[in-house]
């Protein structure tokens, strides 16, 4: 039986443990924090314009678990705000423990509170792994699903300094790039001023910190579009966000709001003081960042040259998925994971 290890826990780390699991595999999962799927858990939006045949297609591919999940745990569905058409809202606080009872009872070891700090390489192969705890691992094929944020310094260096983000780095330690330790070049996303990275683009606040009208508005519907003053229009901050195909006037001249469990602003790192001003805000409370009146946390920091297979360039079995494999990653391409075995 092949032996797959898969390095990081979110979508796309679950989704390839998955994939190995189903073809076969003996497959450990291994992520530094306490709880899987990482970005998923502020993310929320599922099968969102194109992404719901994408969605469609995966599950009749075969690729049907975790889309399966985040519509049973979907709050609201067939949602319409700027940019997004006919989207799933899934719960982010139901939807973490549900996606890992799935893999555990798919037979999947999941090594938690455990970072990857080096690879071993000899002739372009990874022989083993070494974790923080100076444990070595030997798989056959090795899937790096860490994302891109790179280690905390990234978001003081690139950023406003640690936002005390979900990535929860100062608790458990930095991301550490896999294909880095064995000697490929990350490619480095840059904004349109030529800085590095992007600001993860929303905010968490606290849904009973908001007025009753607003929360009764996202119960109901899903969503809560509020107008901006003109004095706080700010369109400059569009330029900094993650998604910019969603980088749309509409979130410059608007608070938009969606109910993923909690209240999910679609906007960076928002002043607390300026958005106590706004009518219905008067109490609001961060629940992620932590610092969001300050910085998001900074991504695209750390992406594979990798093949269409997504096989790193340069290795015989190191493969990539998720953000660590493109610009372009949502949580609808984080999950559909294919796998290739050497033979």
């Amino acid at each position: 039986m092949r032996k797959v290890v898969v390095i990081g826990g979110g979508w796309a780390g679950c989704a390839a443990a998955i994939s190995a699991k189903k073809a076969g595999a003996d497959v450990i999962l291994i992520e530094r924090t306490d709880m899987l799927l990482g970005l998923g858990n502020v993310g929320g939006i599922m099968r969102n314009n194109g992404r719901y045949t994408a969605t469609e297609e995966n599950i009749l591919l075969g690729g049907r678990e975790l889309f399966e999940l985040t519509d049973e745990y979907a709050r609201h569905k067939n949602v319409n705000f700027p940019g997004h058409n006919h989207a799933s809202l899934y719960d982010v606080t139901l939807i973490e423990s549900a996606v890992r009872n799935k893999l555990i009872d798919m037979g999947i070891n999941i090594i938690f509170k455990t970072r990857v700090i080096d690879a071993y390489v000899e002739n372009k192969t990874i022989k083993y792994i070494k974790l923080d705890n100076d444990t070595n691992i030997i798989a056959d094929s090795f899937v790096e699903t860490t994302g891109s944020t790179g280690p905390m310094g990234n978001c003081l260096k690139y950023g406003n300094g640690c936002s005390m983000c979900v990535l929860r780095c100062p608790s458990f330690g930095g991301r550490v790039s896999i294909t880095k330790k064995c000697g490929v070049e990350d490619i480095i996303g840059k904004r349109k001023n030529g800085t590095y990275g992007a600001f993860s683009g929303s905010i968490k606040l606290n849904k009973e910190s908001l007025s009753d009208e607003i929360r009764e508005e996202l119960n109901k519907n899903g969503v809560c579009i509020v107008p901006l003053p003109k004095e706080e229009i700010n369109e400059e901050k569009l330029d900094i966000k993650v998604c910019q195909q969603y980088a749309l006037d509409a979130f410059a001249k608007n608070l938009v709001l969606l109910d993923t469990g909690h209240a999910k602003l679609m906007a960076p790192f928002y002043p607390l003081e300026k958005l106590r001003r706004i009518k219905g805000f008067e109490n609001v409370k961060f629940e992620d960042p932590y610092s969001a009146g300050i910085g998001n946390s900074i991504r695209y920091l750390s992406i594979a040259p990798r093949d269409n297979n997504l096989k790193v360039i340069g290795l015989n079995n190191l493969f990539v998925a998720g953000e660590k494999c493109g610009l372009y990653v949502g949580h609808t391409e984080a999950s559909p994971t294919k796998l290739q075995y050497i033979q």
